[in-house]
């Protein structure tokens, strides 16, 4: 299995209701889990909804998603880079070298902005679009999830 089959495996997964994927055959085996973020979800809504009739618990909720919404709504003329997968982001080739990009710096299409690593495999993630990085919007190596906004970018910077 090469490694476009496995990242498209895993991006079938990702936008799939299941959890675990195990394939095995005579040359290789292979098994795919989704994080645990099902269990999260599922007990934020719980707290949500028991607090609900306090009105002290309903601000401490609402600033959770504001900051979450406020990056993609704010910026009218800037366009996101967005994660093609599930894995850790990375802003560096390997912790010796010099980030792939900055904030300010400027960009080209085809350009690698970062790598993601999933499963073992590190991905490098090339920019669609020129332009100028206006915020980094994930820590380096931190976890990033499928379609996560990465970058944005000013296109006609």
């Amino acid at each position: 299995m090469k490694a476009k089959e496995i990242q498209e495996l895993i991006d079938y997964i990702s936008n799939s209701g299941l959890a675990e994927v195990k394939i095995k055959t005579e040359e290789f085996e292979l098994s795919i889990k989704k994080y645990a973020d099902s269990a999260p979800v599922a007990q934020a809504p719980v707290v949500v909804s028991a607090p609900a009739p306090a009105p002290a618990p309903t601000p401490v909720a609402a600033p959770a998603p504001a900051p979450v919404a406020a990056p993609a709504a704010t910026p009218s003329n800037l366009v996101e880079i967005k994660s093609p997968m599930i894995g850790t982001f990375y802003l560096t080739p390997n912790p010796d070298s010099a980030p792939f990009v900055s904030e300010g710096s400027s960009i080209k299409a085809g350009q690698t902005v970062c790598i993601i690593e999933a499963m073992k495999l590190f991905n490098e993630i090339e920019s669609e679009i020129s332009g100028k990085i206006v915020k980094i919007l994930v820590s380096n190596a931190t976890p990033v999830e499928y379609d996560q906004p990465l970058f944005l970018v000013d296109p006609a910077g």
